[in-house]
């Protein structure tokens, strides 16, 4: 089966204070994505699709979009890279983009941006997460189970995996009966206490807990092209209903998956991955991320190095 891996990377960053998306964290200079991607091929996937800002490409085609192409895939076809570009060039002509805006439109307008690029079942990610190994084999096998309509899945991950010890995290809070999703509550303050305690605590400290096992998205959905038409019409109602003065949100896709479940037009399996979850939200997260990672390349996890 040919399936593509979509990778979000034209987020700003704006909490690291930097672009966090390429900078070089692994034994030699490997970037998150590049673990996903040797990931994903391994268990299948044959084609890697870049979501960034047009002024990226260069630098990202640099640090491994041209060392990507000369892969191979599982079956032994030759990788395919491809770039889609989330700018405000692709927002409708109707919309007035506020002049003091620069933030993107988030998480489903980048994947929008990949339309004309994607024609196959896929798995989206963020460019800025590890994942763990395990979570690609499972969600590539089951993108050869959706039908072509109306059905997606996700990879979920317990809360306590997810955390950072330097700062509150955002996660999408997964409600599931029956090994379906019901519904995703974007949760934008979870918070790690030293106790081991999780709250959140956007409505204060006393909240109550989170339990640890609690899944949460981490943005590892897995669709078909069928979505784009619904993700058009997420974001078309979104840009209708954003205040003038809103120059800061976004159109998230938990929250447009969360629609299209409550509308009864999409039925989404869980796919439930024991990992440990790494990422870099906060610049305090990098050297654990960066011994994380030495230590999965020492235990054999992965080569020596992901650029020979």
């Amino acid at each position: 089966m040919k399936a593509a891996l979509v990778i979000m990377a034209a987020g700003m960053g704006s909490r690291y204070g930097g672009n966090k998306q390429v900078d070089g964290l692994g034994p030699n200079g490997e970037i998150l994505m590049e673990y996903s991607v040797f990931d994903a091929i391994r268990a299948g996937f044959s084609k890697i699709v870049f979501i960034i800002k047009p002024d990226m490409k260069n630098l990202m085609e640099d640090l491994c979009g041209r060392r990507i192409a000369q892969m191979k895939a599982k079956d032994g076809s030759n990788v395919e890279v491809a770039y889609a570009f989330q700018d405000f060039s692709s927002v409708p002509a109707w919309y007035q983009i506020p002049a003091e805006r620069v933030k993107p439109f988030g998480t489903a307008h980048a994947l929008l941006c990949a339309r004309d690029v994607v024609h196959e079942p896929f798995a989206v990610i963020n460019a800025d997460d590890y994942y763990g190994v395990d979570a690609f084999p499972t969600v590539y096998e089951e993108l050869g189970k959706l039908p072509e309509a109306g059905a997606a899945t996700m990879v979920g991950y317990r809360v306590d995996k997810t955390v950072s010890e330097n700062g509150t995290v955002t996660r999408g809070v997964c409600h599931i009966e029956g090994g379906r999703l019901t519904k995703v509550v974007e949760t934008f303050k979870i918070k790690l206490y030293p106790n081991g305690d999780i709250r959140d605590i956007e409505n204060g400290e006393d909240s109550p807990l989170i339990p640890p096992e609690t899944p949460v998205s981490m943005n590892f959905w897995g669709f078909t092209p069928w979505i784009f038409d619904k993700l058009e019409a997420f974001f078309t109602d979104f840009l209708k209903k954003l205040a003038p003065d809103n120059i800061k949100g976004e159109a998230l896709l938990p929250t447009m998956v969360g629609e299209l479940i409550d509308k009864g037009e999409l039925d989404v399996s869980v796919l439930h991955s024991g990992a440990q979850w790494f990422g870099v939200t906060y610049k305090e997260d990098k050297p654990t991320v960066q011994a994380e990672l030495k230590k999965l390349h020492d235990a054999g996890v992965y080569p020596r190095s992901l650029r020979d």
